[in-house]
């Protein structure tokens, strides 16, 4: 079925911008789609934490957990500072991860009421 409408205000006959930015938000959901940097996320929504608090939270080596927070330390999307001799890391942006969270969350359920299959199978990808 052929699309019929006109141009829309927001059409550009060149936009290389919006393909930047898209490029940019593509790289920050890729840090974001992992299941251990949600989780590590959720874990700091609730405070500080040390490096072996969150891998005794997660049950994950503390090498796993700091090539993680690596990641979202480069994001911008954590910060660590030392505590005596421990580096303890926490988020930056806290409000607006909540959004995202909160935002994806109930995109997930209302796509899962509409279908079923499909949301579960966004479920199960890494």
């Amino acid at each position: 079925m052929p699309m019929i409408h006109g141009p829309l205000p927001t059409d550009l006959t060149l936009d290389t911008g919006s393909v930047e930015e898209a490029r940019d938000l593509a790289a920050l959901l890729s840090v974001l789609a992992d299941p251990t940097r949600l989780a590590v996320l959720q874990h700091l929504r609730g405070g500080e934490h040390r490096v072996g608090e969150l891998s005794d939270h997660l049950g994950l080596a503390q090498s796993t957990v700091s090539q993680h927070l690596g990641l979202l330390r480069d994001a911008g999307l954590i910060s660590t500072h030392t505590h005596g001799r421990a580096r303890v890391s926490r988020l930056e942006h806290e409000d607006l991860l909540t959004t995202v969270l909160v935002t994806t969350r109930a995109l997930l359920t209302a796509a899962s009421a509409a279908s079923p299959a499909a949301a579960t199978d966004a479920g199960r990808r890494p």
